[in-house]
């Protein structure tokens, strides 16, 4: 298993659209993805969960996955929260 931690920059959170564009990410992989925050976890590919969070500006998230393409997974979206939260 791999994971990162975040902190959201973004003034709105993980909010609805750059949300949907992060499933559409995560479907790319077949391992496992999850995130946590707000004292919850969820499946990340899955969109009405993640927005359920109600993660903010502020908050650390922690990313992991688990699978044979975990290395690829992490890395990508280690980039992908840095560029849109």
């Amino acid at each position: 298993m791999k994971a990162f931690q975040y902190t959201i920059q973004d003034e709105l959170g993980i909010h609805a659209r750059p949300a949907g564009v992060m499933v559409k990410e995560v479907k790319k992989f077949q391992s496992k993805i999850t995130i946590e925050g707000n004292g919850k976890s969820a499946d990340a590919g899955k969109l009405l969960a993640v927005m359920g969070m109600g993660i903010k500006k502020g908050m650390e998230v922690t990313v992991s996955a688990d699978g044979p393409d975990e290395d690829a997974a992490i890395a990508q979206l280690e980039e992908f929260f840095k560029a849109n939260f």
